[in-house]
C-alpha cells in the first residue's frame, strides 16, 4: 500500500464546484464498488450544496481522498441534516479521516443554526458503530429493516440493508463532554448486543453468509425489542479479539434539544 500524507496534511473543506462534485461519484465507485444503478450522481451533490445541505471533500492536494454529503429534513418542526454519505479512499482509512470530517460537519451545522445531525449505518460494521458512538457521541434508538433493499456492493454480500439510524446531537452535554475530555458521561448499561469479528468474512463467503445471517437476524430482533422498551445504543465496546457489542441504557430527553 502506498504510503500517504498524515492525516493533518489533508485539507478538509467545502466542495463547491462541479468537477469536486463528480470526484464524489468517482469515489462512491472506488469505496463502493457500485453499479451505475446505486451510484448518487453528480446532480444530487449539486442539489445538496444548494439546498442547504453538505458536501465536504478531504483533499490530499487536488486529490479528493474522502467526502461527507448531507441534505436538510424536518421531522416534528425541527430542522436537522441528514449525513448520506462518507466514504474514505481504502489507503487513507485509520488516519482519523472520518472523524475529522463529521467534526467539520458538525462545526459547519451549528454555524447555521442546526442541533441535529442524523444518519444510517450498518449495524454489523464494528469500526464504524465504534466511531459513531464512543468517539462521536452520537445515539441510536431506531432500526430500519433492509432499509435501502438489496445492493449491488461485495461488502454487503446480498443481504438484507439493515441499518440502524444514528443521532448526533451537536451541542448536548454528552457530546461536548466527549470532545471536550475524550471521555463519554458515564450511563447504566442495561444490554448488550454482541457482533462476532468474523462477521466482515462471513457476509462476503457464499459458504459462511447463513452465519452472517442468522447474526443479524437475532441482533435486529434484540434491537427492536429494547428500542420499543425505550433503551437506545449509548455506547460501543471492542475487544482484543475484535469483536464489537452495543451498550444499551435509556437516553434522557434533556440530553438533545434545549441544551444550554
Amino acid at each position: 500500500m502506498e504510503q500517504v500524507k498524515p492525516s493533518q496534511e489533508i485539507a478538509i473543506r467545502r466542495c463547491e464546484t462541479l468537477e469536486e462534485f463528480e470526484a464524489c461519484v468517482c469515489l462512491q465507485k472506488k469505496v463502493w464498488n457500485f453499479s451505475d444503478a446505486d451510484l448518487v450522481p453528480a446532480r444530487l451533490f449539486v442539489v445538496a450544496d444548494s439546498i442547504g445541505g453538505q458536501v465536504i471533500g478531504a483533499f490530499d492536494g487536488d486529490e479528493m481522498v474522502g467526502f461527507a454529503m448531507a441534505i436538510p429534513g424536518s421531522r416534528t418542526g425541527h430542522s436537522y441534516l441528514h449525513s448520506h454519505m462518507l466514504a474514505v479512499m481504502e489507503s487513507y482509512r485509520n488516519l482519523g479521516l472520518g472523524r475529522r470530517l463529521k467534526l467539520f460537519q458538525r462545526e459547519d451545522a451549528l454555524d447555521r443554526g442546526f442541533e441535529l445531525i442524523e444518519w444510517t449505518f450498518d449495524p454489523l460494521e464494528i469500526k464504524n458503530a465504534f466511531l459513531n458512538l464512543e468517539k462521536l457521541g452520537a445515539i441510536a434508538r431506531r432500526y430500519h429493516v433492509n432499509h435501502y433493499g438489496i445492493t449491488t456492493s461485495a461488502l454487503q454480500g446480498g443481504m438484507p440493508t439493515d441499518r440502524l439510524i444514528a443521532e448526533w446531537w451537536l451541542n448536548s452535554r454528552r457530546v461536548r463532554d466527549l470532545l471536550g475530555t475524550g471521555s463519554l458521561p458515564p450511563f447504566k448499561v442495561e444490554n448488550r448486543i454482541p457482533v462476532p469479528a468474523e462477521i466482515y468474512a462471513w457476509r462476503v463467503s457464499e459458504a459462511d453468509r447463513t452465519k452472517a445471517l442468522e447474526v443479524q437476524g437475532r441482533n435486529r430482533d434484540y434491537f427492536l425489542k429494547l428500542f420499543a422498551g425505550g433503551q437506545a445504543a449509548l455506547g460501543y465496546e471492542r475487544d482484543g479479539a475484535g469483536n464489537g457489542a452495543f451498550l444499551l441504557g435509556k437516553w434522557d430527553e434533556e440530553w438533545s434539544y434545549g441544551e444550554a
